[in-house]
């Protein structure tokens, strides 16, 4: 959606500049409304128009796990009062990308069939950052379809070395 990303990036440029001396307080509880606003039915309580911006703080503020900051309510004041909401997560996703890109870090998902274990993922983040040459931040999914092994997603890379992987190759070479 190229309309949401366009719509999404002055809002990320703009949280990131004023923020810049809190990033990660920031992305903290901007990932935490970006979560609450995919929610369908709050998309639509926030579309309807008879639902005042302060309602739907309200709400937003009812459901998240932690008090909003003076910062959060005057940022979700102005997403909402512009009409804005639905492009929340969009507005997250862009200022991880701002917030990664200036501290040299990346975001990575480990997908793995079984449950990752502390010792196992910091021996796994030390070896993926060899790899992909530079820090990661990992997040682990859960995925019994690759039925064994991992596959990691960084940017636009691909690291798939699960047994799902293995047995397409496998089927493309015989198939061959």
């Amino acid at each position: 959606m190229a309309e949401i990303a366009t719509i999404a990036r002055p809002y990320a440029e703009a949280l990131f500049k004023a923020s810049s001396s809190d990033l990660s307080g920031t992305a903290a509880w901007l990932d935490q409304v970006a979560a609450i606003a995919a929610n369908p039915q709050l998309k639509a309580f926030a579309d309807n128009p008879k639902a005042t911006v302060d309602q739907v703080l309200g709400v937003i503020a009812a459901v998240a796990s932690s008090p909003l900051s003076a910062a959060a309510t005057n940022f979700l004041t102005t997403v909402l009062e512009n009409g804005r909401f639905a492009a929340l997560p969009e507005v997250a996703k862009q200022f991880r990308t701002l917030a990664n890109a200036q501290s040299g870090t990346s975001d990575a998902v480990v997908q793995s069939a079984f449950p990752i274990g502390a010792a196992e993922l910091a021996q796994l983040a030390i070896t993926l950052e060899k790899r992909f040459g530079r820090k990661l931040q990992l997040t682990v999914e859960q995925d019994s379809s690759l039925i064994g092994g991992i596959r990691v997603v960084v940017g636009d890379e691909v690291l798939d070395t699960s047994v799902k992987a293995r047995l397409e190759q496998m089927k493309v070479a015989l198939a061959a």
